[in-house]
């Protein structure tokens, strides 16, 4: 789906008017002004005229990053990567959100952002269809959608920026629990939400994997279950499969929050060492889980560099540089140039996997 994005709160503030502030500390385009054409308002425009091919971002653009949750340190890591760039690119960026990861929550953000006229909107989408209403009231108003870290309906945003693709995460987890535990016994998932996209996919890929793949013969996933990407509900349930199941050999967990509280919780018990733990999670959260063997191997992107990539693809659509279809081209600062995949899709890169020997060598 490609939309063509108004530019016009940088004409609104090249022309010095006053922007009212709103709930989220926002601001709120003056639509009087919005029609003005460049030479009267003084503004420099830097991409060419709506319909696509622009060569250089728009200045003045006002970009927001909407997470699953804030107080996450994933997000916060995905947060500082799309300022820089939205920094770099001179614009206006605001990192808001719900401290719940749930979608109604994130309902009532959009909708702010939306009558903000903010330019391009970033999420990590809390449900794959539940906020697709208040995203194409947002596109109405000219707001780019670009999710991140976990998408909607491919029909409610414009782009979505995967941080890898998604077969390769789900390989890679069920990978490291197998060999944590030589191939043999019984593994739990301890997700984030039920309806979590990015969650699900690779959950979905660890299952087909344990279905057809001979090397996993002997491991049996007994249970998947959810913590809402909130510490103490993810520890509570990690507490609550190893009593639920005295067989467990391995936890896996796809979700930063949940890894470093499930890994809270083996580190003060009985099971530190007993029970392999691994997942996604952050170098620097689980540095100490990993130095004092309470976690072997895990893995992750870099969330900074994916809020980065995430800015500059919202960027590109508010610029009109790229529309969002197949093919579009743009260049993320020194990230370099990514090219737009089917069904809207920009990926990242491959997983990195931390263990003892690498862990010091990043700080994110």
């Amino acid at each position: 789906m490609s939309r063509m994005h108004r530019r016009t709160r940088y004409f609104a503030l090249t022309a010095g008017l006053a922007l009212t502030l709103s709930a989220c500390s926002g601001t709120t385009q003056d639509d009087a002004t919005s029609e003005a054409p460049a030479e009267e308002t003084g503004a420099e425009e830097t991409s060419a005229a709506a319909g696509g091919g622009g060569t250089e971002f728009a200045e003045g653009l006002a970009i927001s990053m909407l997470p699953k949750s804030v107080n996450n340190p994933y997000f916060e890591a995905s947060s500082e990567g799309a300022e820089s760039a939205v920094t770099e690119l001179a614009g206006e960026y605001e990192y808001t959100g719900p401290s719940d990861a749930s979608a109604s929550s994130q309902v009532s953000y959009i909708n702010t952002l939306s009558q903000q006229a903010v330019d391009a909107i970033l999420l990590s989408a809390n449900d794959p269809n539940a906020l697709c209403s208040a995203l194409s009231q947002a596109s109405d108003a000219g707001t780019a959608i670009v999710t991140f870290d976990s998408d909607v309906d491919p029909e409610c945003r414009d782009l979505f920026v995967s941080q890898v693709e998604g077969e390769e995460v789900g390989r890679a987890l069920i990978e490291m629990a197998a060999e944590q535990i030589d191939g043999d016994g019984q593994v739990a998932i301890l997700s984030a939400t039920a309806n979590a996209t990015n969650q699900n996919a690779w959950i979905d890929v660890i299952e087909s994997e344990l279905e057809s793949n001979p090397d996993y013969a002997g491991i049996e996933l007994v249970a998947t279950v959810y913590g809402d990407d909130e510490d103490e509900k993810s520890f509570a349930e990690t507490q609550g499969l190893l009593q639920a199941h005295p067989e467990l050999e391995a936890i896996i967990s796809p979700t930063t929050v949940g890894i470093a509280a499930a890994a809270r919780y083996l580190q003060s018990s009985d099971y530190q060492g007993e029970v392999a733990l691994t997942g996604l999670g952050t170098p620097n959260q689980m540095r100490e889980f990993v130095e004092d063997g309470t976690v072997t191997e895990f893995a992750l992107w870099d969330p900074s560099a994916l809020g980065e990539l995430a800015a500059y693809a919202g960027a590109a659509l508010a610029s009109d540089m790229i529309t969002g279809a197949e093919g579009d081209t743009f260049t993320a600062g020194e990230l370099g140039e990514y090219t737009v995949g089917a069904d809207g899709v920009i990926v990242l890169g491959p997983p990195t996997r931390f263990n003892a020997e690498n862990i010091d060598d990043f700080d994110f």
